[in-house]
């Protein structure tokens, strides 16, 4: 019975051990300061009008995210940059559009997308 035991364990751990992972192909990252200052990129703040009014990064539009499913047509074809307060909201709006086939990217914060084209100043 001890020797069945054994032989288990010690198979068990010759099967994990020889185990691999595969490893799956990775996608490429945009990289976002080119994209944010690309002369073809829509800049998206998905904050309420209250707050894009008080203060966002240039050339911006502002579609609230509540709205965003609204746009979308509007946004196909484009190389878009959505961005919010902290992040959150883009994050939503980024599913979201991307469910919908746009081509869209992470900027975040309106404070991140600003700080990357004052970069280039």
């Amino acid at each position: 019975m001890k020797s069945k035991i054994f032989r288990f364990i010690l198979a068990s751990a010759f099967v994990l051990t020889a185990c691999q992972t595969v490893r799956t192909a990775e996608i490429p990252t945009a990289n976002i300061r080119e994209i944010v200052n690309s002369s073809d990129v829509t800049l998206v703040d998905v904050r309420v009008p209250e707050q894009y009014a008080a203060g966002t990064a240039k050339n911006t539009i502002n579609i609230p995210l509540a709205e965003i499913q609204n746009n979308i047509e509007n946004l196909k074809g484009k190389k878009v940059v959505v961005f919010c307060n902290k992040g959150m909201q883009a994050d939503e709006a980024l599913e979201i559009l991307k469910k919908n086939g746009v081509e869209v990217y992470d900027g975040t914060t309106w404070k991140n997308v600003k700080a990357i084209q004052e970069e280039n100043k």
